[in-house]
């Protein structure tokens, strides 16, 4: 018999950057998404009330940290604290994008490691544990003091080619930088398919560099499958299309788990004909309005409402970790 969440001994609740997966979460456990009350006082302090009793429950409080991220992040910390000081049994921090993963290493002189601030200040406004996805980089991992569930996207994306057929013959995986090759190389290999690494030098949001020796790696194939953890300006997306296309390739699905797409990305990656597909998930909120037709936005709904059922009931989830899932089927 499949495990039940006792609907009196939880209470979910959802910030204001996207309740819509929120639902998806909840309407997944059939369990309710209790409301929050948000106002402004008059020299703009943020006022938070959670609408419905908390004491002695476990306490799930989703929230992605889109823009505007400060604000939202503020959110979390304060429902966080309110959940904590109202005597919580146990306060989940469901983060299902964490943009401050990108800042994970002091590159330059006088900056924050703001991926390590951030996670001491989730423990310290009363998170006792943290669940999001796909990392930019495991380290991220390590920063967090409190348990911490990083989950994966890639069965969905799996899934979603897989019903495409793709023919090793013709078809290559493409990690857009070294950093990503671990996880395009999971990819690949549950499609059979072969894989390649381009080495990306990023100076800046709007400019990046690529070699031009993964050229010699996608010689002979048709199509490409670029696999990476996030879009956000599309800068690497689009110079890594435009070398593709140089070496011959003709068909480009690109693959991402956070669709951040700022500085209309999505309207300069859909001019690149080329690029036939875009495929995400919804940890970032996507407008329908900004949507193009070669967009498919895949629910990670079901992938965080089991997640958070089998940590209720005290079940292993390492199947949904990012390196957890290459006996599973697709």
């Amino acid at each position: 018999m499949a495990p039940e969440i006792n609907t009196n001994d939880v209470r979910f609740f959802s910030g204001q950057s996207h309740p819509e997966l929120a639902q998806e979460i909840t309407d997944y456990l059939n369990i309710p998404l209790e409301s929050t009350y948000f106002s402004r006082y008059s020299n703009d302090n943020l006022y938070i009330q959670l609408g419905a009793s908390v004491r002695g429950r476990a306490v799930f409080i989703i929230q992605s940290l889109v823009k505007p991220v400060s604000d939202n992040l503020m959110e979390l910390f304060m429902m966080l604290d309110i959940a904590h000081g109202a005597g919580a049994r146990e306060v989940h921090a469901i983060i299902p994008y964490f943009s401050y993963s990108r800042s994970d290493k002091k590159d330059a002189p006088r900056i924050s490691i703001t991926a390590r601030l951030i996670a001491d200040l989730l423990e310290t406004a009363g998170a006792t544990h943290v669940m999001t996805m796909t990392l930019h980089s495991p380290q991220v991992h390590g920063f967090f003091r409190v348990p911490t569930d990083p989950l994966t996207a890639r069965p969905l994306f799996i899934r979603h080619f897989a019903e495409q057929n793709p023919s090793p013959l013709d078809t290559i995986v493409v990690a857009p930088d070294m950093g990503r090759a671990n996880a395009a190389a999971r990819f690949g290999n549950r499609l059979s398919l072969p894989v390649a690494a381009a080495e990306k030098r990023r100076f800046s949001d709007s400019h990046v560099e690529i070699s031009p020796t993964v050229l010699r790696q996608v010689e002979g194939y048709r199509r490409a499958i670029i696999y990476d953890d996030e879009i956000a300006t599309g800068t690497s997306m689009i110079e890594l299309a435009r070398l593709l296309i140089e070496g011959g390739i003709q068909e480009i699905a690109m693959v991402c788990t956070h669709g951040v797409f700022t500085h209309n990305a999505l309207s300069k990656l859909s001019r690149i004909p080329q690029i036939t597909e875009i495929v995400t998930t919804n940890t970032v909120p996507i407008p329908k309005q900004i949507r193009p037709p070669h967009l498919t936005v895949l629910s990670v709904g079901p992938i965080f409402g089991e997640a958070i059922l089998r940590n209720y009931s005290r079940q292993s989830i390492g199947d949904l970790f990012p390196f957890g899932e290459e006996n599973a089927t697709p």
